[in-house]
């Protein structure tokens, strides 16, 4: 059966249509990714399916019988706590439970053997409906979805009315998820979440049974929780099947198709009226005539539906340093510590992403990189010719009372009005565009403008403070490109995970506690994460056993065919004697250290990187692509020697830093 049946829809705000006859179906089942470039009228659409929004021709169908839920991005005043408020989503459960209650009360009373048997029917279906709900455990659901989205249980008494623009947006997410609809229609649920939060969603949804609708820039969650993908360009919707990346593919054949037919038909086109033109008069003029009328008839193959994005390019004017960046033990505190005991170096040419929970201090940090703010302690070292460009979120690098053009005048040189427009063009702004006010533009192209700002400023240092807020898919994978094409440095803070495992070549993860290195990009990260729960401890956490950590090295080892710590250098372990087997007439000397002093938690960390490094290398080697370069087999070779004799030396390490760090 089809939920949902939208018909030949069109929307006009002006003289030409947002929505153009766009249709589409939902089936049980259904999670679909709406996707389409900014300015496309997909929040439109999304409110015209909710009745928030009036059509102007075409329809919009549901099946009678089933429940929709809409997330609205403006939450109502409440006086109520955040505990009563997301308990008002399960209302219905509520009432099923106080009506099973009462019918339990008449059949007590009802002495009429017919009418108890009615009321105890009626009783069994009641108590089937709140099983199949799971309603008998109310409070564990709120609590589930409020700490799946972020909240703490110190907030749940917290009036709505105090809570912050994010977290009552998070509220209304709360209520939809709580209310279990048939359909969800959700736009942006993302945003105003953190990556464990937005990661804890898509699990939920992709376990619910309920169909989804729902926009989204996210890559990484468009690709685990949809199975169809709209694509809503010119006013009209093209449907493919399976996720974005499945989208992506599939939008590449159709696009080749339609180039090769439309092209194909312009060059017809071409001919038949060039032969017009040249024969209208003369002896084939009937000819003409004919084909004249021919072409009127024919019809017009749409040009091929491709969307493109701006190039996006940033330019290094000077070249740094070796050395960008160095933080020595750097903390900051407010109300709490934000971060402590921060280290870590920035070189020349690599691209470092800083992610963690919202509220953790990422902002905080990269002002007191800049010297923005002071840190409460430690340094921070700015390397030899290095210039900072900074692109915060709150877009102020643009003044909004300036028009466009002028806004982008860089500190450092004059710049004349053609080449602003042509920089602005870079970034998809032009016409009349540039000589608007920035407040009058829309968050995407108020964006743009801000990278324009950061372009004409030729830094060799970006810093980049969520730079892919307000960004469509297209902008965003442009953005990618030009990052990963940049000959500067970058350090950036993005809660898009695509973004970050496309950009990164390091990360800075904020933790409770402490703040790691992590040598790669979130795919690196996540398999240390999955490593770490396969063992069943933290990286490098209080819980982590050093006996089980020691034996999974010594796995490691012999998988890989390093030598073992204490072997023979075939893999095999000796076996040591028995401590209790050696004479104890004297005082035992104190070991001397072969390594320096290390924590550690500091070597568990750096030897689950380098065994992910390892597992790496080694599936190098069974790529066919690898093994047809010689060259290559060779280098990847010398790498996984290197990782196991460092691996080797590692787990020595390690070992006499667990016997006598005390």
């Amino acid at each position: 059966m089809n939920l949902l049946s939208v018909n030949a829809v069109r929307k006009y705000y002006g003289p030409d249509p947002v929505l153009d006859g766009a249709g589409f179906e939902i089936h049980p089942g259904d999670k679909i990714g709406l996707v389409g470039p900014n300015g496309a009228g997909k929040s439109t659409l999304m409110k015209i399916i909710s009745g928030r929004e009036e059509l102007d021709a075409g329809t919009v169908e549901f099946h009678p019988s089933i429940r929709v839920g809409y997330l609205e991005q403006r939450p109502e005043p409440s006086e109520r706590t955040l505990w009563e408020e997301a308990h008002l989503a399960l209302a219905d459960l509520v009432t099923l439970q106080n009506e099973a209650l009462a019918v339990a009360e008449q059949m007590a009373e009802e002495k009429d053997p017919a009418q108890h048997e009615k009321l105890a029917a009626r009783y069994d279906h009641l108590q089937q409906e709140l099983l199949r709900t799971d309603a008998f455990n109310l409070d564990y659901k709120v609590e589930r979805v409020l700490q799946g989205l972020g909240f703490l249980e110190k907030q749940h008494q917290t009036p709505v009315s105090s809570l912050s623009g994010g977290e009552q947006n998070r509220l209304m997410l709360a209520k939809l998820l709580l209310a279990e609809p048939d359909l969800m229609l959700l736009d942006e649920p993302s945003n105003h979440l953190d990556l464990d939060a937005t990661e804890w969603l898509e699990e939920f949804l992709m376990e619910s049974n309920a169909a989804v609708l729902v926009i989204s820039h996210d890559r990484f969650f468009l690709d685990r929780v949809t199975n169809r993908t709209l694509e809503l360009f010119a006013g009209t919707i093209d449907s493919y099947a399976g996720n974005f990346t499945a989208y992506l593919r599939q939008k590449e054949e159709r696009l080749l198709v339609q180039k090769r037919t439309y092209e194909k038909q312009q060059e017809e086109i071409a001919k038949a009226e060039e032969f017009i033109r040249r024969n209208h008069y003369g002896m084939k003029a009937g000819q003409a005539e004919d084909r004249r009328k021919k072409l009127e008839r024919i019809e017009r193959i749409d040009p091929p539906r491709e969307i493109t994005a701006p190039p996006m390019g940033m330019k290094a004017k000077d070249r740094s340093g070796d050395i960008v960046l160095r933080a020595k033990d750097l903390k900051k505190a407010f109300d709490r510590v934000l971060f402590e005991k921060v280290n870590f170096q920035i070189e020349r040419g690599q691209r470092w992403g800083l992610i963690g929970p919202n509220g953790c201090g990422k902002t905080t940090m990269l002002r007191c990189l800049q010297g923005i703010m002071e840190p409460d302690q430690g340094s921070v070292q700015i390397g030899t010719g290095v210039k900072i460009g900074y692109f915060d979120q709150q877009l102020q690098s643009v003044e909004g009372t300036s028009m466009v053009v002028d806004s982008i005048r860089p500190s450092h040189k004059e710049m004349d009005e053609p080449a602003r427009r042509s920089l602005l063009a870079r970034f998809g702004i032009t016409g009349d565009q540039v000589f608007q006010k920035v407040d009058s533009l829309s968050g995407g192209e108020r964006c743009r403008a801000a990278m324009a700002r950061l372009a004409s400023e030729e830094a060799n240092f970006l810093i980049l403070d969520e730079p892919t807020n307000h960004l469509d898919l297209w902008a965003r994978e442009a953005l990618e490109k030009n990052m990963a094409d940049f000959e500067g440095t970058v350090l950036f803070v993005s809660h898009d995970r695509y973004f970050i495992n496309q950009v990164a070549t390091h990360l800075l993860v904020v933790e409770p506690g402490r703040v790691r290195v992590i040598p790669g990009n979130y795919e690196v990260w996540q398999r240390m994460q999955k490593d770490a729960e396969k063992q069943g401890m933290q990286i490098g956490g209080k819980n982590a056993r050093k006996d089980d950590l020691w034996k999974h090295g010594l796995q490691k080892q012999k998988k890989a065919g390093a030598q073992t710590p204490s072997g023979d250098g075939k893999g095999g372990k000796k076996e040591k004697e028995p401590a209790a087997s050696k004479p104890q007439s004297s005082p035992k000397p104190a070991k001397k250290r072969k390594y320096p002093y290390r924590k550690v938690v500091d070597i568990e960390d750096e030897i689950f990187i380098r065994e992910t490094r390892l597992e790496e290398l080694q599936k190098d080697l069974m790529d066919p692509k690898v093994l047809r370069d010689g060259e290559r087999v060779k280098a990847t070779q010398k790498e996984i020697e290197e990782e196991q004799e460092a691996l080797k030396k590692l787990y020595e390490h390690w070992e006499e830093a667990s016997e006598l760090n005390w």
